[in-house]
């Protein structure tokens, strides 16, 4: 291992870097500085088309060119705007610094340098930077993440349907399901989740200093600069953002589509953990062996074991997420008047909220891998339960209004060890049609599992 990540604070970047290689391009340092690189570069070109005096639009050729200023943004060019921040002492005006030592490159373009940057505060160009750094990692990385797990799930639940499982409510025994169906179950509750943080719009503001275009008036008091800044955020790359415009803001976009999503993101990993404790205890429960890889240890003192790490490993960076969403996501709608500077140091720290959930479902898909089904210990544990046949036997009971129908099988069943042959000698007593008291003979815990497998299968 190299030394550099022996040395990490963080075991993102250290530990389990290598698990976290396609989100690290988006939202480390040098993909916000990337992506300042690139707001700046489209304002500037649409800036050339808004009917400046001496400032003509710019050829689709030209525009190209200096798109790749952001395309081809390298380690070096990062590592420039840092040496150029060391003297400005702001982050910001270092990107603007590097663009204009980039214009040399175009003679032409040299008159123009000055509309770098031009009526921007350093808000309208980081806000769009982090939606730009958040779409990317929702859409590369985030979101193929959670359809990988759904597939997973999918796949059991499929695979699975008919595996009749003992129902355990408080802990104890109740009602069967299949095995399918309990997979099915989380199935559902992520796609719902998936669907919600895909659904939030990332806005963007391009309004000035603070949010009233005061010094886009002063220059041009005849251009509808609402409208342009519009354009220029919401417009499909390359001549726009992709992005949802904010209309109204102080200095700072006020965050709370960033919240919407972070809380959406939230919610997933809380179903996520729901997921990863059932499996855990199921794999306790012996339902379910696990493959074991060769030359893997499960304890360094107990050779026989094979520990449920993924998904411990997986509940643990859940909530480490969850814990850095929900701070983020109460924290950043807050600014004092219109604009402090507590919001900077916490926007930094995205990544790492979106890098537990990330390497969360890393995890749980390695664990859901691994899971084989140990159909033997599934149907001694139902073979064990014949109580839980209580609940259709009242039932029955009920419809053919017998009184006392629920005390009589609470007396038989409560708290007590309940075999085939009390339940028989039971319903052979009840005054039922002969057809019905056949049926509740014939049920046996496995097949008490009713729509349980049509539904696993249907999703």
């Amino acid at each position: 291992m190299p030394i550099d990540s022996l040395l990490a604070l963080s075991p993102l970047d250290g530990r389990y870097a290598a698990r976290l290689s396609a989100l690290r391009p988006i939202m480390s340092e040098w993909g916000f500085l990337r992506q300042r690189v690139r707001v700046e570069i489209v304002w500037f070109t649409a800036l050339s088309r808004a009917g400046f005096a001496g400032f003509e639009p710019l050829p689709p050729a030209t525009c190209a060119e200096l798109a790749l200023l952001w395309q081809d943004f390298s380690q070096a060019d990062g590592a420039a705007i840092k040496e150029l921040e060391q003297t400005t002492n702001h982050d910001v005006k270092a990107v603007e610094y590097w663009i204009r030592s980039r214009l040399a490159r175009w003679p032409q373009l040299q008159a123009h340098a000055e509309f770098v940057h031009f009526a921007c505060t350093s808000e309208d160009i980081n806000n769009t930077s982090h939606a730009l750094q958040l779409q990317a990692a929702r859409e590369q990385v985030l979101l193929p993440a959670l359809d990988a797990t759904l597939a997973r799930l999918r796949q059991l639940a499929h695979a699975h349907a008919g595996v009749a499982m003992l129902g355990r409510t408080h802990g104890q025994a109740a009602t069967p399901t299949t095995v399918g169906k309990e997979m099915a179950n989380f199935a559902v509750r992520l796609q719902h989740a998936r669907a919600q943080i895909a659904a939030v719009p990332l806005r963007a503001k391009m309004n000035g200093a603070v949010g009233n275009y005061n010094a886009h008036r002063a220059a041009r008091p005849d251009l509808d600069w609402p409208a342009f800044a519009r354009q220029v955020v919401e417009a499909a790359p390359p001549d726009g953002l992709g992005l949802a415009f904010q209309r109204y803001s102080t200095q700072i976009e006020p965050h709370d589509g960033i919240a919407e999503l972070f809380d959406a993101i939230a919610r997933a990993n809380t179903i996520c953990i729901d997921l990863a404790r059932d499996l855990w205890g199921y794999i306790s429960l012996g339902y379910f062996k696990q493959k074991v890889r060769e030359g893997e240890t499960g304890s360094s003192t107990m050779p026989h074991k094979v520990n449920p790490i993924d998904f411990e490993n997986a509940e643990g960076n859940l909530g480490l997420s969850n814990a850095l969403l929900r701070h983020l996501a109460e924290k950043l709608p807050i600014s004092r008047w219109q604009r402090d500077l507590s919001d900077s140091t916490v926007l930094r720290n995205m990544g790492v909220a979106l890098g537990h959930a990330v390497l969360a479902q890393d995890a749980i898909g390695k664990g859901l891998d691994k899971l084989q089904l140990n159909a033997a210990a599934l149907a001694a544990d139902l073979d064990q339960a014949w109580e839980v046949l209580a609940e259709p036997i009242q039932t029955v009971m009920r419809r053919f209004a017998i009184p006392g129908a629920y005390e009589k099988l609470k007396a038989l069943t409560r708290g007590h060890a309940v075999t085939r042959e009390a339940l028989h000698a039971l319903i052979n007593t009840l005054d039922i049609p002969q057809a019905e008291k056949d049926r509740l003979l014939a049920l046996t815990p496995s097949a008490y599992t009713g729509d349980a497998e049509q539904l696993a299968r249907d999703i």
